[in-house]
């Protein structure tokens, strides 16, 4: 319980205001719920949101400690009343995520508190499977990470034990994961490998891409399967043999189809022309392959999981009438 005597810069506000000023962490919605339950006092006795404060009135709030912090990146999570998650798979070691694009996984110059690893967060604390007052040593951490720009599947490690055998698989390349994007006019072949090479140019933000070694460049590996063709745009399924850095947007570039909607890579006056200011590209299957021994997560060997509604697919490739 913490208490507070109202003095004259804070008299004159309603109750919910002062509230609100004076723990930014406390969601409206929790705060009003308090003040019907009666966690905060006025002068001993319940009160009103809309209550006018007065000087030396005395709040008592039997609210707790951590919504009195100061918002940081790390305590982001308590201000989320409602967290906004697509779960696609759940259970006691990990989260399957629908990572939306436009949403960034960790906090960085563009956004600190709004990000996926936060709403996460939120989800877990609400369901009291985890806080970082009670858990000095671990907090939910994400396994794999998509671009802000791009959709899909996200693996989130409920405990330290699921995220050091999920880095270990991911390493080994014992998860697979396929990728639908739109690329601009038609792969030849219309299936293959693309085998390149990636370096990546850190003062720009960009990758470079070279048809055979070069200093500092790494092997880039990429399958590829032309689904559907209707006019300059086609829908590819890809699936990266290698993680690196824009993998996909940069190789489909390099081969002369650029990814609709790609603003690094991309061709400008075609996403102008569609109206597209992100890359259609979505991580919408994973599958746990695991060819080695996966101690407690053994019981997700040979899973598969997919995202149903890939938000590009209907609008430039819908189902045809038969």
């Amino acid at each position: 319980m913490k208490e507070f005597t109202i003095a004259k810069n804070d008299a004159g506000q309603r109750l919910d205001r002062w509230m609100g000023k004076t723990m930014p962490l406390l969601p409206a919605p929790l705060a009003q719920k308090y003040i019907r339950l009666k966690r905060v006092k006025l002068n001993g006795k319940g009160a009103k949101r809309d209550t006018r404060l007065q000087v030396g009135d005395v709040l008592q709030l039997y609210i707790n400690d951590e919504f009195f912090d100061r918002p940081t990146p790390e305590n982001a999570f308590l201000s989320l009343y409602q967290p906004q998650l697509n779960i696609v798979y759940e259970d006691e070691n990990l989260l399957l995520l629908d990572k939306r694009p436009g949403m960034v996984v960790h906090p960085d110059e563009t956004e600190r508190f709004n990000t996926l690893i936060t709403h996460i967060q939120a989800y877990l604390y609400q369901k009291r499977e985890w806080s970082p007052y009670h858990e000095n040593s671990f907090a939910p951490a994400l396994c794999n990470r998509i671009d802000r720009n791009t959709g899909g599947i996200v693996i989130a490690a409920k405990n330290a034990e699921t995220l050091r055998i999920m880095n270990d698989k991911i390493q080994a390349r014992e998860i697979t994961k396929k990728y639908l994007c739109i690329t601009l006019g038609k792969m030849q072949p219309p299936a293959g490998r693309l085998e390149l090479f990636l370096r990546k140019d850190e003062g720009k933000k960009l990758v470079d891409v070279f048809d055979r070694p070069v200093s500092g460049a790494k092997t880039a590996l990429t399958d590829y399967r032309t689904l559907r063709t209707e006019g300059p745009l086609s829908l590819v399924e890809v699936e990266l043999l290698t993680g690196r850095t824009h993998q996909i947007r940069a190789s489909f570039a390099h081969k002369g189809h650029p990814l609709l909607g790609d603003g690094k890579y991309g061709r400008g006056d075609v996403n102008r022309r569609y109206g597209e200011t992100r890359q259609a590209l979505y991580s919408y299957y994973l599958r746990f392959d695991f060819a080695t021994d996966a101690g407690m997560l053994d019981y997700l060997r040979g899973r598969e999981f997919t995202v149903k509604d890939v938000p590009f697919v209907p609008q430039y490739f819908p189902e045809k009438n038969t």
